[in-house]
């Protein structure tokens, strides 16, 4: 294909989550408000476990890079798209869409992996404690979190790669709030089946291999629970493993339904309603849903608070 032919795209118009004049202003606190407490929420998050010394283990290390997973990327997409709210054009140039799709695809393979590698911890913690120091060691968790991060790396070099051999013409109103995948090729004036094989590769991988990991790591957490002859170990047991798997299933289940769908089946505004819960709503509820109803967390908290005010 001649790329001569063509009036090649230098920006990209963003149509948003509504096109209704009366609906901008609101959204534009509300969303606001979420990433004020996104940030806050996450970013404490970091800062207590980096300075609680008794939170220096495993679990907690996995959740200190859950918090930075979950606040980069909401910076990689929230500011841009609050911003977006109080402009008459919501315009994007090139090289900043495809920044923006790096990035995001990065932490948002991550995030996949990261929350199989906490299930398998609290397999681990659940039904090996007496050995939980000696399978989960320093040498082990420290492979995992840079697996995690190379298998977002990978991904993300994958797809940028392809995307950037996509050609955009006339066509450069996306119909999204932020640089996606799936409505960028919409947008495509060339060919897009490479592009469409290796997000179904990455996606199936990246999506269905957590998701069994986690089913697979409860299954067994279930089966060890159901042998512990005291209710309350039980009910915490099983308090703990239903937060989890509420987060979970918001994060894979709205991922999946963006990305493992037939681009012919598809629906763009049905995929920007099911991404707002992966990219937005998730990480503002993760520090809740995996810290602060966590005793270890409070007590770190209350003691930071107090050497604060004493």
């Amino acid at each position: 294909m001649d790329k001569g032919n063509y009036s090649l795209v230098t920006e990209f118009i963003f149509i948003g989550l509504t096109d209704q004049p009366e609906l901008q202003l609101p959204l534009f606190f509300l969303f606001l408000e979420i990433y004020v407490v996104t940030v806050m929420g996450n970013l404490g998050m970091i800062i207590l476990i980096g300075l609680s010394s008794h939170l220096h283990n495993p679990m907690y290390c996995f959740l200190f890079n859950l918090s930075l997973i979950d606040l980069c990327q909401s910076t990689v997409i929230m500011p841009k798209m609050i911003m977006n709210f109080l402009s008459e054009k919501n315009t994007i140039s090139y090289p900043e869409c495809m920044t923006q799709f790096y990035f995001f695809t990065f932490f948002a393979i991550s995030e996949c992996q990261i929350l199989a590698v906490m299930a398998y911890d609290r397999y681990v913690v659940i039904c090996y404690p007496l050995h939980y120091s000696l399978i989960m060691s320093y040498h082990v968790w420290s492979w995992l979190v840079g697996g995690m991060y190379a298998l977002g790396l990978t991904g993300a070099t994958a797809h940028t790669v392809c995307l950037l051999r996509v050609l955009f013409c006339k066509e450069n109103a996306i119909n999204h709030y932020f640089c996606d995948l799936l409505p960028l090729l919409k947008l495509s004036c060339s060919s897009t089946y490479v592009n469409e094989v290796v997000a179904l590769a990455f996606s199936t991988f990246n999506i269905l291999f957590p998701t069994l990991t986690i089913i697979c790591s409860y299954v067994l957490i279930i089966a060890s629970i159901l042998k512990i002859q005291s209710t309350g170990g039980r009910s915490k047991a099983f308090s703990t493993c239903s937060s989890h798997i509420i987060a979970v299933g918001v994060f894979f289940g709205s991922l999946a339904f963006m990305y493992l769908q037939p681009s012919s089946v598809s629906s763009v505004d049905q995929g920007k309603v099911s991404s707002v819960f992966y990219t937005i709503i998730v990480p503002m509820l993760n520090p809740v849903i995996y810290s602060l109803r966590n005793k270890d967390v409070q007590i770190a908290l209350k003691k930071a608070i107090e050497r604060t005010f004493h």
